[in-house]
């Protein structure tokens, strides 16, 4: 019997248990950029909602999937993970912090691994992954300095689409972009999303 209101603290439970890593860090190396990309090949996904389609990130191993609100409906999306189209329920809506996540059919995901940085993303690099735009090229993860943005967003000098997940140099998803903006992208961190579960959470 599926209960999404048991999907909140177990994601909870799972960013609040990774423990972040402070300090200066340096250019994410080529072999840094492979890793990315294939962790990135392994857990992404397409979310379709109502009126809009976009990427996704599965971030718990029982099918949680982080996005931007406007890929998903009122209750429901479908989520398109190994060429399977499933319907996934909502389990969080922001349109403050335009993200959202939503639940699979229960069973085993490849959940990307997170980490959390409470003191903001500002002035670390990160890692996004550019998609292809002809058949038959690759996809290719690009790094960038994450810069100051209104509180609690950042913005990146990578062009993604509004649920691309954003990465360190291990691969660990640390962001979601919720708007494009030009020639580059807002996001919001981790952390942010953790404080929204918390809040939803809350009696």
């Amino acid at each position: 019997m599926f209960r999404p209101f048991l999907l909140v603290p177990a994601l909870l439970w799972l960013l609040l248990a990774l423990p972040s890593r402070a300090g200066a860090e340096a250019r994410p190396s080529r072999a840094d950029l492979q890793r990315v990309l294939d962790l990135h090949a392994r857990s992404s996904v397409r979310v379709r909602g109502p009126q809009n389609a976009g990427p996704g990130i599965i971030v718990g191993a029982d099918g949680q999937v982080l996005t931007a609100v406007c890929h998903v409906g009122p209750d429901s999306a479908q989520v398109v993970h190994a060429g399977n189209a499933l319907t996934a329920r909502v389990v969080l809506s922001s349109a403050a912090l335009q993200v959202a996540v939503v639940a699979g059919p229960q069973g085993t995901w490849p959940a990307v691994p997170v980490r959390l940085v409470p003191e903001g993303l500002a002035g670390h690099w990160v890692v996004g992954v550019m998609p292809a735009r002809k058949k038959g090229q690759r996809d290719t993860p690009r790094a960038a300095v994450a810069k100051a943005a209104p509180a609690p967003f950042f913005d990146v000098d990578l062009t993604l689409a509004p649920g691309s997940p954003l990465y360190d140099g291990d691969g660990r998803l640390v962001g979601v972009v919720v708007e494009r903006r030009g020639r580059g992208a807002r996001a919001l961190p981790l952390s942010a999303v953790k404080a929204e579960l918390a809040s939803a959470d809350a009696p």
